[in-house]
């Protein structure tokens, strides 16, 4: 995907709330935000909108010297969806299509932020999150949500590759895996995280937090950007990406990355802002289960 104009004002939103984040004083603050006011006509509108976030945030490191503004958020992050781990099992239980269930749930944990929220109530959280999942899910669509496709490709891919989003959502990427490992236990997935901090994105100690561990191999993708660039991935994650017989892709930083990729990836994540709405042709707040090449064609033949 390439970047709007309209991404330009949320670089800079970025960049501030970063520096607030780390407790930068105002003057620090101001020299982070001259410095991205600096970078910015010299970026290429090409680019996805994770490239200028990865200059973004090399700005506020290098002005602050803080290495991972976001622990504290990411920490809480963990705790909150490890405390609604048992019940969130207990609800796809309760569905005649396991899959199904932990497909929607794994997109439930893109759609509320944990590091945001200031309340430390676990079952008060839950109720959020499946209250407006339940909502999203309500308004699915073939067109948005390719779960047919989606349920046929994973049943013929032994080789899978899942590309990890935030922390705290790994908890709820767990659930997906566990039930692709149930139905099939020969299936082998690699789980790709962050090679750095960045924002809140998940690293390798957050996926073995959640035991993702014991269910996938799980590797750096070489990227510290909030996307998975592949431009600057390391070469056996290229490998791993060329040859694997899927690919599964969290949130909306690695839709903007790698959508516009000629090889088929599924991207499950919720639309949060209108410009990856009018992107990929859908309204804000719709739960996306779409194939980057199926969707391609769908939307010529729709303007045809």
């Amino acid at each position: 995907m390439k970047t709007y104009l309209e991404c330009i004002p949320c670089f800079f939103k970025q960049a501030l709330e970063a520096s607030k984040i780390c407790g930068a004083e105002v003057d620090v603050q101001k020299e982070i935000l001259d410095d991205v006011a600096r970078a910015i006509p010299g970026f290429d509108l090409n680019s996805s909108p994770p490239a200028m976030g990865r200059t973004i945030h090399k700005i506020v490191k290098k002005h602050t010297g803080i290495e991972d503004p976001y622990e504290d958020i990411k920490e809480k992050s963990n705790r909150l969806a490890l405390g609604v781990y048992e019940k969130l099992k207990k609800k796809l239980d309760n569905h005649e299509d396991r899959l199904r269930s932990a497909v929607e749930l794994a997109i439930a944990g893109n759609i509320i932020d944990y590091g945001v929220k200031n309340s430390l109530d676990v079952n008060g959280e839950l109720e959020k999150i499946l209250k407006k999942e339940h909502k999203a899910i309500e308004n699915e669509n073939d067109t948005f949500f390719n779960y047919d496709i989606f349920f046929k490709t994973l049943s013929r891919s032994k080789h899978i590759l899942y590309l990890a989003d935030n922390a705290g959502e790994t908890v709820f990427d767990s659930i997906l895996i566990e039930e692709i490992l149930r139905r099939d236990k020969d299936k082998e997935i690699v789980y790709a995280v962050k090679e750095e901090p960045i924002i809140n994105d998940a690293l390798i100690e957050d996926a073995f937090l959640c035991g993702i561990d014991k269910m996938a191999k799980v590797i750096s993708s070489g990227s510290d950007a909030p996307g998975t660039i592949l431009s600057i991935c390391s070469k056996d994650f290229l490998t791993l990406f060329e040859h694997a017989d899927m690919v599964i892709s969290k949130g909306q930083g690695n839709f903007e990355a790698l959508s516009s990729s000629k090889r088929d990836i599924f991207f499950l994540f919720m639309a949060k802002c209108h410009v990856i709405a009018e992107d990929v042709g859908c309204n804000v707040g719709d739960v996306l289960l779409i194939c980057n090449t199926i969707n391609k064609r769908l939307s010529q033949y729709a303007q045809k």
